[in-house]
């Protein structure tokens, strides 16, 4: 009986449907802003079982649209739920569903990728960071445009322990393109092997944990979408700045079907680039044959310190950037062939000149 009623005070009051939702307030997914809608309740009820007990927790909902996802998170016992949303043609449909779930739901109108979500939360939530994650959940159904650059963020931020990891190993439980969320769970030496995969498991624990077919999203997209679950690890695999690993790995997966010699001696300027890449290799004990695709995350740290420390003794290498020197080079080839084109020009002149004197 004790068990029915908890229940039963997580029940919302009758509401429209989400199709009546849409319906109401003429709603259309925009496809500049990739917005796909997830309108079957049983889906979005299975979002939120990835996500763990609910139940008095805090959430942070980014991009909840019509609100599908949302009453799902309501329905779980979430005690403080903050939506952040861009598009003002969703606001009316929110604050109706905030009102059936009084002093439990907060809307905020913004863009999640400028929003400073620390500040949506109290501070005496935190724990420390080798501590039990905070009673903080960070959930949505993101538009594909945002979400690459959007977990990128939030990586980062999780590296620094700033943003919503100020408060502790916040976990995340997000949508992705089935594709973006193979790259974030793959192996190494899988053929999804990416940049993405090795940002995100050194800093996390990442569970590839359903896929929901197109067809049950309006408008249909063309791909199936992937949800991913992350919990920070409390000791990152990697010890070195966020950008720092960032640079390496981007380089290694730059010429993804080479041997990782190949990016990685775009790390260092042409007059020094095949002694300083052989340094690199020797002194992180990496085979430069691997396809980047291989290189595990241990290796990857040995790369790491490796580079760090040859950034400590050679000044001004931590700022190379092997583009700007071959924009450089080719300003001066284009300079050198001007310069040829004025010479001939003027010899040109010269010989008219003396040939009708």
């Amino acid at each position: 009986m004790a068990a029915t009623q908890k229940l039963a005070c997580f029940r919302l009051p009758p509401l429209p449907t989400i199709k009546e939702i849409i319906k109401l307030y003429n709603l259309r997914a925009e496809k500049q802003l990739s917005q796909n809608f997830l309108l079957d309740m049983r889906l979005t009820d299975k979002i939120v079982r990835q996500a763990a007990c609910l139940k008095d927790a805090r959430v942070c909902e980014v991009g909840p649209g019509p609100g599908g996802l949302t009453r799902s998170i309501l329905k779980a016992g979430a005690a403080d739920l903050l939506v952040v949303e861009k598009d003002t043609r969703f606001i009316p449909g929110l604050q109706l569903l905030s009102e059936t779930a009084p002093g439990r739901m907060r809307i905020a109108h913004g863009d999640i990728l400028t929003y400073r979500l620390e500040r949506g939360f109290p501070a005496h939530i935190a724990k420390t960071w080798e501590d039990v994650p905070p009673n903080l959940h960070i959930m949505g159904n993101l538009p594909f445009s945002v979400s690459t650059p959007l977990i990128i963020k939030w990586l980062e931020q999780m590296s620094n322990r700033t943003g919503c990891f100020m408060f502790g190993r916040t976990r995340l439980t997000l949508t992705f393109q089935k594709e973006v969320a193979e790259r974030l769970t793959a192996s190494t030496g899988s053929r999804q092997r990416s940049r993405l995969s090795v940002m995100a498991q050194y800093l996390c624990t990442v569970k590839n944990c359903f896929t929901i077919p197109g067809c049950a999203f309006v408008p249909k997209p063309n791909v199936d979408v992937g949800v991913v679950h992350f919990t920070p690890l409390a000791q990152p695999q990697i010890q070195q700045p966020f950008k720092l690993v960032e640079r390496i790995v981007k380089n290694a997966f730059q010429f993804r079907r080479k041997h990782c010699r190949r990016g990685l001696e775009m790390l260092f300027p042409e007059s020094q680039r095949q002694e300083l890449t052989e340094e690199l290799l020797r002194s992180a004990d990496v085979d430069p044959t691997l396809r980047p695709t291989e290189i595990s995350i241990s290796e990857f740290r040995a790369l790491a310190d490796a580079y760090s420390k040859l950034c400590e003794e050679n000044q001004g290498l931590i700022d190379y950037d092997f583009r700007e020197e071959l924009k450089l080079k080719h300003q001066a080839k284009r300079q050198l062939g001007n310069n040829r084109k004025g010479l001939n020009l003027h010899t040109t002149v010269e010989e008219n000149v003396n040939d009708n004197h």
